[in-house]
């Protein structure tokens, strides 16, 4: 008697709901907040819709857009040539398929988050979470979940700045040079406007979040949502971006796959 197909058990998981698909993707629309860098710098564009027909005399039975967007619009995908330290790098149509399937640890910072906007993790606090769980996984994604994904509704609330600057969470420089160069991750992913914490302009090196992983070959998911239905382990990330080619990144849907008993 055959072995019973791998692929057919995850289907047969799918269909009886022991595997649960949590859509980890924020909406896509005129209204997602985008990053907003200081006027000096070229700015990304938020996402627009532009109708080319609908049921009418420019085309009778179909439905369709053109849109415009930038590729670190809304929840992205950050491929390495997107910073200077990996602009010898993938470009995002150049990510191997391989990488987009992979499993996840949740570090979950909500509650200091809620006392400090700006809150910044550490090493020590990795290496906590480490201790409690085991090992972050090997070829997997580690996720920060700050509950930031509860301001998503607000371009205003999501930036959080004031007049010296964003207040985002994120990762310590030392904790980002230590997640892409010593940690077995293939990439960060967060619930914010981006992988770096809003006072990171102002580190050494700036945007080190950005700096480290795309130098170390390594990736970025941001504006993520739900990572509260995930667990702490043994989620499974499947992250789609647009195969732009020559792209520093691009929209992506991402799912996860949670075994539940």
């Amino acid at each position: 008697m055959s072995e019973p197909s791998v692929l057919a058990a995850l289907l047969s998981g799918l269909r009886g709901g022991s595997i649960e698909i949590v859509d980890l993707t924020s909406p896509l629309s005129s209204s997602t907040p985008v990053i907003q860098l200081p006027p000096e710098f070229g700015q990304t564009a938020g996402f627009e819709l532009q109708e080319i027909s609908r049921y009418d005399d420019r085309g009778p039975a179909w439905y369709w857009n053109n849109f415009r967007s930038g590729e670190h619009t809304g929840t992205h995908f950050d491929a390495p040539n997107h910073w200077v330290t990996g602009r010898e790098l993938a470009d995002v149509a150049s990510v191997p398929v391989r990488r987009l399937i992979a499993p996840a640890a949740v570090l979950d910072f909500t509650a200091e988050v809620e006392r400090d906007p700006g809150f910044l993790v550490e090493v020590e606090h990795v290496k906590a979470w480490e201790a409690d769980n085991g090992p972050l996984p090997d070829g997997g994604w580690l996720l920060l979940r700050t509950g930031w994904d509860a301001r998503s509704q607000s371009q205003e609330a999501f930036l959080n700045a004031d007049e010296n600057g964003p207040h985002t969470p994120g990762l310590s420089p030392e904790c980002a040079r230590w997640v892409a160069q010593e940690s077995p991750v293939i990439g960060l992913g967060v619930e914010t406007v981006g992988t770096d914490a809003g006072r990171a302009h102002g580190f050494d090196p700036a945007f080190p979040c950005h700096s480290y992983l795309m130098g170390s070959d390594k990736y970025g998911l941001t504006q993520l949502r739900n990572l509260a239905a995930l667990p702490a382990t043994g989620s499974v990330v499947v992250a789609g971006p647009l195969p732009i080619v020559t792209g520093s990144g691009a929209p992506a849907r991402v799912l996860a796959l949670v075994e539940r008993s």
